[in-house]
C-alpha cells in the first residue's frame, strides 16, 4: 500500500534514478514507494495490479511537464518512455540521451543527467502539492481533483454532426500514431536550430536520422523543405503566410507519424529576433493544411486520416491562446462540417492551456448544436 504523504524531492529523486537504472519496461521488480505514493495521490493508481501502468504515466505527464526541450527529450530518453528506447539497456539509453545535448556520456551522466532526473521529480512534487491532501482508500482517486491527464477527448457540434476532437497536454515529440502533425513555420521556411524547445524544432530533432552513437546522419525535414524551396528557382524569396508544404517525417514515422506539414504563419519582422502573426493567416494555413490531407489522403495505405495541430502563433507569434485557438476553430469548423471523419487532435504543453481549450471547445461545440442560434457560433471564440 502507498504511503499517505507527500513524498520529498529527495526520496522521489532516488526512485527515478532507480528507473533509469533499469528502465520503465524492467522496473517492476523495483521497491518506488514514493512514487507510488505519487501516483495513489493524483489517482494514477487504483488497484495494485496497475502499479506498472501508473507509474509509467506518472513518469510520462512528469516529463512532459518538464520546461526545455532537450532536458525533457533527454529524461525520455535515459527512463526509456519513447519506444526506440523502451528495450535498450541502461548504457545505450544514457549514450542515446548525451546525444541530444552534444556531449560525452561521462559528462552527461555528471550533469545534464542529474538536471534532467531531478527536474522530473520536482515535477511530481509539484503536482502532489497541487492535488492537496489525498482522501478515501490507498487506491481511490482523490475526490475534486483535475487529474494530469495527458490526452482528454472533447465533445463538439459541427453542422449538426457529433464528433470530438483529442486534446493532448505533452510536448509534441511524444505524439503517436497521429497521420499528420502541423509545424509551424516562418515566410522564408527558415528552421529553428534543434536545441531549441519550439515545436518547429522538436520536430525538426525527432525527424532527423541518427546512428546509435547520436550522429546526424540524415536531417529529414531540413532537407526536404529546402529541395522544395530550391525547386521555386527562389530560394530566399519569401512565401505568402497560408502556405503548407509537405515533408516527410524521418524517425517519426517508427511513432506512426507519416508527414509534418508546414504552416506558414509567422513573418519576420526586420532587424529583430520577432514574428507578426495574423489570425487570417492561420485560418487559412490550418484550411490549407485540412484540404492538402483530404487530398494526399488516398495516396497512401492505409489512407491518411488525422491530422494534429499545434496553437498556431500562440508560442514566439504572440498571439493569446484564445485568439489563435478561435482563428484555428473557424478552419477545423468548416472543414468538419465538409468532412465529419477526418480526426483531428491538439497538443499543448502546459495543464492550464490545456483546460482553456477544453473550456473553449465545450463552449464553441454547444453553441453549435443544432439547438443553438443560427450563426452556430460560440461568443468565447470570437
Amino acid at each position: 500500500m502507498p504511503e499517505e504523504r507527500t513524498p520529498d524531492h529527495a526520496s522521489v529523486l532516488r526512485e527515478v534514478r532507480e528507473v533509469r537504472r533499469v528502465g520503465v519496461l524492467r522496473m517492476r521488480g523495483l521497491r518506488l514507494p514514493s512514487l507510488e505514493a505519487a501516483a495513489a495521490r493524483l489517482g494514477l493508481l487504483r488497484t495494485p495490479e496497475a502499479r506498472a501502468a501508473a507509474l509509467e504515466h506518472l513518469l510520462k505527464v512528469a516529463v512532459a511537464a518538464v520546461d526545455g526541450g532537450k532536458l525533457r527529450q533527454s529524461a525520455a530518453y535515459s527512463l526509456g518512455l519513447t519506444d526506440d528506447t523502451r528495450e535498450m539497456a541502461a548504457a545505450e539509453r544514457r549514450r542515446r540521451a548525451a546525444a541530444v545535448h552534444h556531449v560525452t556520456v561521462e559528462r552527461f551522466r555528471k550533469s545534464q543527467e542529474l538536471m534532467a532526473l531531478g527536474e522530473v521529480a520536482e515535477q511530481i512534487v509539484r503536482m502532489c502539492d497541487e492535488a492537496g491532501p489525498r482522501q478515501g482508500p490507498a487506491y481511490e482517486a482523490p475526490q475534486g481533483v483535475l487529474l494530469p491527464a495527458t490526452h482528454r477527448t472533447v465533445p463538439v457540434v459541427v453542422g449538426g454532426h457529433r464528433t470530438s476532437i483529442r486534446l493532448h497536454v505533452h510536448a509534441v515529440d511524444l505524439l503517436r500514431d497521429v497521420d499528420v502533425v502541423v509545424s509551424p513555420a516562418n515566410t522564408f521556411l527558415a528552421l529553428p536550430p534543434v536545441y531549441k524547445a519550439s515545436v518547429a524544432a522538436s520536430l525538426r530533432r525527432s525527424a532527423s536520422l541518427r546512428n546509435p552513437r547520436g550522429d546526424l546522419l540524415k536531417d529529414t525535414v531540413h532537407d526536404e523543405l529546402g529541395n522544395w524551396l530550391a525547386r521555386r528557382g527562389a530560394p530566399d524569396r519569401a512565401v505568402l503566410p497560408g502556405t503548407v508544404v509537405a515533408t516527410g517525417s524521418g524517425a517519426l514515422r517508427s511513432a506512426g507519424i507519416r508527414r509534418v506539414y508546414h504552416a506558414v504563419v509567422a513573418t519576420p519582422r526586420p532587424g529583430t529576433n520577432d514574428y507578426d502573426v495574423q489570425p487570417s493567416d492561420i485560418t487559412r494555413a490550418a484550411t490549407a493544411a485540412l484540404d492538402l490531407l483530404a487530398e494526399e489522403a488516398a495516396r497512401w495505405e492505409p489512407p491518411l486520416k488525422s491530422i494534429c495541430f499545434p496553437l498556431l502563433g500562440s508560442g514566439r507569434g504572440g498571439l493569446r491562446p484564445e485568439v489563435g485557438l478561435a482563428a484555428l476553430w473557424a478552419a477545423l469548423e468548416a472543414s468538419l462540417s465538409r468532412r465529419p471523419d477526418t480526426e483531428v487532435h491538439l497538443v499543448v504543453r502546459r495543464l492550464e492551456r490545456a483546460d482553456l481549450v477544453e473550456r473553449l471547445l465545450g463552449a464553441a461545440g454547444t453553441s453549435s448544436s443544432p439547438d443553438s442560434p443560427a450563426d452556430g457560433r460560440s461568443t468565447e471564440l470570437t
